[in-house]
């Protein structure tokens, strides 16, 4: 056998052995990439809800205050609607 053709087969496995690592290599930076952005995005999504959870509880906070204030009234049309009777 021609040395030239030994070093070329040689070259031949190693390089496919570098190219398939090199490839799971190029893989693996690609799968964190991607789970980097979806925990970034994952991210606000969860501000986004407490943001929008708190603005519900000042909203539900508003509206018991105002169904106080109406019960309150009601009560004193009753009153009045009964002292009229």
């Amino acid at each position: 056998m021609q040395p030239y053709i030994y070093f070329i087969t040689l070259a031949v496995i190693f390089g496919t052995i570098i190219a398939v690592f090199g490839l799971r290599f190029l893989q693996a930076s690609a799968v964190a990439g991607a789970d980097a952005a979806h925990t970034d995005a994952y991210r606000k999504l969860a501000s986004d809800a407490v943001a929008a959870q708190a603005g519900n509880a000042a909203t539900l906070s508003a509206i018991q205050s105002d169904l106080a204030e109406i019960k309150t009234r009601m009560t004193a049309v009753e009153k009045i609607l009964k002292e009229v009777e």
